[in-house]
């Protein structure tokens, strides 16, 4: 019984440090985090050459049920220089039908056109396979869209879908600034022009505009706010802008990133075969030493991330495993450790006893805590803090879930394409 009492008391002081000095680190550093939603920003961005140019990248691979309202946000912004580079990656749906349309139903009144507002439908990208070459009428009358519409039949070797549709558009995109975003991400129309001032303000090289979630189930509020609680754990979005530090940041719905540093760190053909290459993107802009920064946006951009709890593990099935490096003995050992601090404080508050039950306590307090400060920077109540076991049993079947069947297929199946396991393994940055 003595001995019990002794793990008990270890354990739970081991949780509580980890969850008191993550959420005193958080407390003390958030504040650092800018919010570009705020009235200060609402300006144009401040330039001495003017308003720069911005190319907004977006790949889509059948994605018929979200790309139109998308586009349509994005063509909706309060930015005068900017075009969108829809990328239609090989759809067996009717997402190349619906670029085309929402294209050709937004003509612009410009009556100078010039090769940077026209929709180009020719491989002028040196490498990868050739694209649909005739002209359009667009690119033959006097007006241009504002979307260029680029559409790819083939995969080249060496390549996932994703990086090579986005190393394509950037091939072929006029702006100062790349803005990388998906198919289903919604825009606010300031949105573009607040980041925009934000990052020459800075100034900055990258900046990363976090989503507003869009939940409508109780099991996607449940499984966002237990991975939004393990993302502070993994990555601390207040250090981010410190150059000592390694902490880094990417989100595929905004990678804003400046043109010369996408193209000083290797365009996305140095991250060709990456699974996160929102991430990966993030972390060799860091590590070449530009200056990056993370910002909040309250709803200037918003995803909803998936439909219902399960819509979320399907999700996060590709991504778990590469998070880890492919590597299935530090997934276990994961597994291992999110159960632990996890689940850790729930069951020692009611298995130890006496002052043994304390450090639990602490532990269940500061984890409160985190979802009480979660609740004010999204629409997730606190009171999902109770779920918590559940969605911690939910994650770690996602992360052997994602080992399994990517060892089991012996590599990954996305969007209809199979990306072998050694590739991939090879291809990691």
């Amino acid at each position: 019984m003595g001995g019990m009492h002794y793990f008990y008391w270890i354990a739970g002081v081991i949780l509580a440090l980890a969850w008191v000095s993550r959420i005193v680190d958080a407390a003390l550093g958030m504040p650092s985090v800018a919010d570009v939603s705020r009235p200060e920003w609402d300006r144009n961005p401040v330039s001495p050459a003017g308003n720069p140019r911005v190319s907004i990248v977006v790949p889509a691979r059948n994605e018929e049920s979200t790309i139109e309202q998308a586009l349509r946000t994005l063509l909706g912004l309060d930015y005068d220089t900017y075009e969108v580079i829809a990328v239609n990656d090989r759809s067996t749906d009717r997402t190349g039908e619906i670029i085309e349309r929402v294209a050709n139903s937004q003509i612009s009144l410009d009556s100078h056109p010039s090769k940077t507002a026209l929709r180009l439908r020719s491989g002028q990208a040196t490498g990868g396979p050739p694209i649909n070459s005739h002209p359009t009428k667009t690119a033959l009358g006097g007006a241009a869209s504002k979307i260029r519409v680029i559409h790819l039949t083939e995969l080249p070797p060496g390549w996932l879908g994703k990086t090579h549709a986005m190393w394509k558009a950037a091939n072929q995109a006029t702006g100062d600034w790349l803005l990388f975003t998906d198919a289903d991400v919604l825009f606010k129309p300031d949105s573009l022009r607040r980041a925009l001032a934000y990052a020459e303000a800075e100034p900055a090289d990258h900046v990363v505009l976090f989503p507003r979630m869009i939940m409508k189930r109780p099991g996607e509020y449940m499984m966002i706010a237990f991975f939004q609680t393990m993302f502070m754990f993994g990555h601390r979005p207040w250090k981010v802008a410190d150059p000592s530090t390694d902490d880094h940041m990417g989100v595929g719905a905004f990678n804003l990133v400046r043109r010369r540093v996408y193209e000083a760190v290797g365009t996305y053909h140095a991250l060709r075969m990456e699974v996160l290459d929102d991430m990966k993107l993030g972390k060799v802009v860091k590590k070449a030493g530009f200056a990056q920064r993370n910002v909040f946006g309250g709803d200037l951009i918003s995803v909803r991330w998936g439909r219902g709890a399960f819509g979320i593990v399907n999700n996060l099935t590709k991504n778990f495993f590469a998070v880890l490096s492919f590597q299935w003995w530090r997934t276990l050992l994961s597994a291992i450790g999110l159960v632990f601090i996890n689940l850790g404080p729930f069951v020692g508050v009611w298995l130890a006893h006496g002052w043994a039950r304390l450090p639990y306590a602490i532990a269940l307090a500061s984890m409160f805590l985190v979802y009480l400060g979660l609740s004010w920077r999204s629409s997730v109540p606190a009171y999902y803090f109770l779920l918590h076991p559940v969605s911690t049993a939910m994650f770690t079947y996602t992360l052997l879930r994602s080992m399994i069947l990517t060892l089991w297929n012996d590599g990954i199946v996305w969007r209809g394409t199979k990306y072998p396991l050694e590739e991939l393994r090879k291809g990691m940055v």
